[in-house]
């Protein structure tokens, strides 16, 4: 785990930020740099503190947490995310965990659960709320079914899967380049080789499977 984590929490509920901001702190090695009671604060928090670590809650004014996410990577700020949320929702689960979000746990199990929860995104390891334990393996279980019916991903790289997830979410191969660091003809041509790999033809074939199979890839 990053030593002296610095944190960010984003809630618009401030007597619930404070409680948490008082728990997290009571833990040594974990500093709430900041705090924000919406969306674009929470951005300009993370512009402005780059932190290891944001909390952000799902449901805020200004920008939702998935928006402030999607910023997050056009603006290249590499911060881990752990979501907040008061709804046991398998599409927005899903959702969170498309986006690459590292931690994702209930609001009213949040006082018992940040700490450990931090700590293990911290370390690079994923972290859901127990109560959420049949949305991972219901994704888990599509994922390996999709993955069985679609033996030609296991050619593709981790960066053509990387790209695949990318273009689910309509970004495009400039839009995809800025995130990875790369080169937008570099794109194009992991686009191509996908292409080839999976048997994919037409124009509008590779953003239609991607589309169509988000949750699994």
């Amino acid at each position: 785990m990053i030593q002296n984590a610095s944190i960010i929490i984003a809630d618009d509920h401030p007597v619930f930020r404070r409680g948490l901001k008082m728990v997290v702190e009571s833990e040594a090695g974990l500093t709430v740099v900041a705090e924000a009671s919406d969306g674009a604060e929470a951005l300009a928090a993370v512009e402005a503190k780059r932190p290891d670590l944001i909390v952000l809650d799902v449901n805020m004014p200004q920008m939702n947490g998935f928006d402030v996410v999607r910023e997050m990577r056009n603006r290249r700020l590499k911060s881990a995310i752990v979501f907040l949320t008061m709804h046991r929702d398998e599409e927005m689960f899903n959702a969170a965990m498309d986006l690459g979000v590292g931690g994702f746990i209930l609001k009213d199990g949040a006082v018992t659960e940040i700490v450990d929860c931090l700590k293990t995104v911290l370390r690079g390891q994923p972290y859901i709320s127990p109560q959420l334990s049949a949305f991972l393996l219901n994704r888990n279980r599509t994922a390996a079914e999709f993955r069985r019916q679609n033996p030609a991903l296991e050619k593709l790289t981790p960066t053509e899967l990387r790209i695949l997830k990318l273009i689910s979410e309509y970004k495009t191969s400039k839009e995809i380049a800025a995130i990875l660091c790369i080169h937008s003809r570099t794109v194009d041509n992991h686009r191509t080789n996908i292409c080839q790999k999976i048997n994919l033809k037409g124009n509008h074939a590779l953003l239609k499977f991607a589309v169509e199979h988000k949750s699994s890839l």
